[in-house]
């Protein structure tokens, strides 16, 4: 198998791994969700954000030391290592149908976006559209979808930091602003923990979800120079990430504003950048809100296909679906994956706006299952490494021990959270019919075996 693996080309970068691990932390989990979360918290959810963060980071540090031991095999090569057959094949694709669903979404919401100027283009069409630049870029060398994560990420991590700068001129007085007392806005309405510590603890099941992404240099990992030396130093600065892109900014933005005066309707960065009064400070987050939601349809589409790709190597798909093109790209698993996005985003035109936001409740399931899957392979691979990696988890295994436990937690609450009922469902009905499908398939697979 991993010689196999080694038929990908390896053209991803280190800048291209440091940037996917970026942009898979920044998206509209923050730029669009925080609004969500300061909702249920208010100011008090930076302690979500943080706690998280270090969740994050025990997840990331196992899925490096494992990437580490066993060269070339991505997450679902290892879940299959670890867990088996039918397990490999719920946990692949539940991944795979995350992916399409978080794609779909995030092509609609571009085309939502590219609205803005374009008022009169009809919503598909733009999303259409959308869609076959992505699907394009995909189609060609690996190094290119690299290129193009690098610079969406680059935009993004330019507009935080501008942000930022912004909004602490702001908070200090160095620009001057209708702003009297910024500390009022933290310990006034409500206090620091205005729905109190229940609503800090609800946010969590948000908060974890807008992290969604980061394990995806765990599928990038086998297409990577120099992964041994790249992944401990993306891993490391993991937490640094959450501080200066989710925490900072929070904090910001509760100190310009009263927390309860977030709404919905607008990206909260959007709100602030409106109350500056800057000349085109709406066309300038629209186009940034833009390149984050076409980064998560570029790497949607990335995920997917290699995702297919390794579950065809592992007998968990279509031997098919391992075919690789003459660039070293899984081509058979990208038409795939393609057909199925375009067909996504026009039944979901066609569809109410209510059924997107069930099926979004699948990824919810879906992040928290794979990364209780990482640290439970890290469980029970460390004894099988021939080597102890350079990079590991500290603590082990109390460190991996107590992700579980917390993730577990937070998926518990999910479940049984009365808002999440009919998404709930939706979910057990999927993972349910996957899992007589891993029977059948298993039974089929044994069954050519023995022929």
């Amino acid at each position: 198998m991993e010689n196999n693996q080694q038929n990908l080309k390896k053209g991803l970068l280190p800048r291209h791994v440091q940037f996917i691990a970026l942009a898979g932390m920044i998206g509209t989990g923050i730029f669009k969700g925080s609004s969500d979360t300061l909702a249920i918290a208010g100011p008090s959810v930076v302690i979500a954000y943080l706690i998280g963060g270090l969740l994050l980071f025990i997840i990331m540090a196992a899925l490096g030391e494992m990437a580490l031991a066993f060269p070339n095999l991505n997450v679902q090569h290892l879940v299959n290592k670890a867990f088996g057959f039918q397990v490999s094949y719920l946990v692949g694709w539940l991944y795979w149908i995350n992916w399409i669903i978080v794609t779909v979404v995030e092509l609609l919401a571009a085309g939502s976006f590219l609205q803005f100027w374009f008022p009169t283009i009809p919503l598909w069409l733009l999303s259409f559209l959308c869609a076959v630049v992505i699907v394009g870029i995909n189609l060609t060398q690996v190094k290119y979808y690299g290129e193009l994560e690098f610079w969406f990420a680059g935009i993004k991590i330019i507009a935080l930091i501008a942000f930022i700068i912004l909004g602490f001129s702001l908070l200090l007085g160095i620009i001057p602003s209708s702003i009297q007392d910024p500390l009022s806005n933290y310990t006034g309405h409500g206090g620091f923990f205005p729905n109190g510590i229940g609503g800090t603890l609800s946010a969590f099941l948000v908060v974890m979800f807008s992290y969604g992404g980061a394990e995806l240099i765990g599928v990038a990992v086998t297409e990577t120079k120099d992964a041994e030396k790249v992944l401990p130093k993306i891993i490391k600065g993991a937490v640094g990430r959450v501080i200066i892109f989710y925490i900072l900014p929070i904090l910001i933005i509760c100190g310009l504003m009263p927390w309860n005066k977030v709404t919905g309707a607008d990206s909260p960065f959007v709100q602030v950048f409106s109350t500056t009064g800057l000349p085109g400070a709406a066309h300038i987050m629209n186009f940034v809100l833009l390149t984050a939601v076409l980064s998560a349809a570029n790497s949607g589409i990335y995920a997917t296909s290699r995702t297919l790709y390794s579950m065809a190597q592992s007998g968990v798909a279509p031997k098919g679906l391992a075919r690789l093109s003459a660039k070293g790209i899984p081509l058979t698993g990208i038409m795939l994956t393609s057909i199925c996005i375009l067909a996504g985003v026009y039944l979901a035109y066609l569809t109410p706006s209510q059924v997107i936001g069930y099926l979004m409740t699948i990824p919810g399931f879906t992040v928290m299952l794979i990364w209780i899957s990482i640290c439970a392979a890290q469980l029970k691979l460390r004894p099988l490494y021939k080597s102890k990696p350079a990079f590991n988890v500290k603590w082990f295994p109390y460190t991996t021990i107590f992700a579980i436990v917390s993730l577990s937690i937070i998926f518990i609450g999910f479940v049984f959270n009365p808002n999440n009922l009919i998404g709930t469902s939706v979910s057990l009905a999927t993972i349910g019919f996957l899992i007589i499908l891993s029977f059948i398939v298993r039974r089929k697979v044994a069954g050519e075996i023995l022929a």
